[in-house]
């Protein structure tokens, strides 16, 4: 992938790489597009521990990241899926919305079309009501052990695990 930020932003950090150092304000928003997947909208974040590119996470209203999974009770939170390995003491772009590739329990086959939720930050199968709000998969990926990735169609995902 190769995202290009379209919005206005001087000295912007690219889409696919982590820093050290913020350089731009924790939640900033900024449009991107790639010649493959198409627009988006990136979030910037701080980093957890054990990001990959690819992993769901949610963020708090510090904007600080941790790597989501359904199984954990807490509070509902915007997801986004990182767009580097950005760990803990690093600042990067999480993508929000458009086609976005995530990664995938390597045991796991979805169908075009499928709900997906997440576990340990991976896209998991859906094996209760627990779906990720605003993401679907949008190309069918298998259960072979070398395609640990799948893309997904996300608008502001969200995790809706405690809300009733």
């Amino acid at each position: 992938m190769a995202f290009r930020i379209t919005s206005q932003v001087l000295g912007s950090q690219p889409i696919a790489d982590s820093s050290d150092t913020a350089k731009h304000a924790l939640g900033t928003i900024v449009t991107a597009v790639d010649p493959t997947y198409g627009g988006g909208e990136f979030i910037y974040l701080k980093g957890v521990v054990s990001t990959a590119v690819g992993s769901i996470v949610n963020y708090d209203d510090a904007f600080q990241t941790a790597l989501d999974t359904s199984a954990t009770a807490g509070p509902s939170r915007p997801l986004a899926i990182a767009m580097s390995a950005n760990v803990a003491s690093q600042y990067g772009w999480y993508q929000i919305s458009g086609l976005a590739v995530a990664k995938k329990a390597n045991t796991v086959s979805f169908a075009d079309g499928a709900g997906v939720k997440a576990g340990s930050g991976l896209a998991v199968a859906v094996t209760s009501g627990d779906v990720i709000q605003g993401a679907i998969v949008r190309a069918v990926a298998s259960a072979k052990s070398d395609v640990v990735t799948v893309a997904l169609a996300i608008n502001r995902p969200h995790d809706p695990s405690d809300v009733s």
